[in-house]
């Protein structure tokens, strides 16, 4: 199975959680991975650990949101390789709060990073993908696209990421492209401790209540998303495009 062996691959917030994941993965099956992450050494650090275990990977420093920074770093990945076949827009921030009490740029900052940051990249990546008439879009929405107590604006940015995946398939699918998404759902990661702390308990008895609620009777971790994205990486996923599959453990069967 070819997969994503020899392939480009750039995954925006790679430098940690499910991003480092998925970056590891794609590295280990043979993709040349562009690591793209705000926090430049975050990015170099997930790098060394890719090449320390014989992987390729280049670390890249780009705010998603704007356009100069994000034609930066493709233009860096694409003369460090030489293309760009796939690309996973996976970077995200968290500013919950309840309706009531949620300010303008609460509401802006993660509008520009999950859905402005989604397009700008996707449309900035795909020019490459159309030009060699083969690509791979991947975003990452959540099962807060459902809706969410205390997430007005991540749910609403979740659900958009669903919109622009099922455009995207029909607009680029002509050429050779297709666009899907994952919608994790508990995935134990720094981000997933930090709403814990945040609604007063630890990650730990955030990680029992969700495994006690699910049918498989375990939490998330980064590899389950990883492994979903690798398949929608794929060369052999060529005819599944326009799809959000739920790795939430099943969480959507209650």
């Amino acid at each position: 199975m070819t997969g994503v062996k020899d392939h480009v691959a750039l995954i925006t917030g790679g430098a940690q959680g499910i991003g480092a994941g998925i970056a590891a993965r794609f590295a280990a099956d043979g993709a040349k991975v562009g690591v793209l992450d705000l926090n430049k050494d975050a990015a170099q650090a997930t790098v060394d650990q890719i090449t320390g275990i014989g992987g390729t990977a280049i670390a890249l420093s780009a705010d998603v949101s704007q356009r100069d920074q994000v034609q930066a770093a493709v233009d860096e990945l694409v003369g460090e390789y030489g293309s760009l076949s796939i690309l996973v827009n996976n970077a995200g921030v968290l500013r919950d709060n309840l309706l009531f009490k949620m300010t303008d740029d609460d509401w802006t900052m993660v509008m520009d990073v999950h859905l402005r940051g989604a397009f700008l990249c996707s449309q900035i990546a795909q020019k490459h993908m159309v030009a060699q008439k083969y690509g791979r879009i991947i975003s990452m929405s959540s099962t807060s696209a459902r809706g969410n107590r205390g997430q007005i604006n991540y749910s609403t940015a979740k659900a958009g990421l669903q919109g622009l995946t099922k455009t995207l398939a029909i607009e680029l699918g002509p050429f050779g492209i297709t666009a899907n998404a994952i919608a994790p759902g508990f995935i134990e990661t720094a981000m997933t401790k930090a709403t814990a702390e945040r609604i007063g308990t630890t990650i730990e008895q955030m990680r029992e209540g969700a495994a006690a609620a699910l049918p498989v009777r375990r939490g998330g971790v980064p590899a389950d998303i990883a492994n979903t994205a690798a398949f929608f990486a794929g060369e052999e996923a060529g005819y599944v495009t326009g799809q959000v599959i739920y790795v939430d453990g099943g969480s959507g069967l209650h």
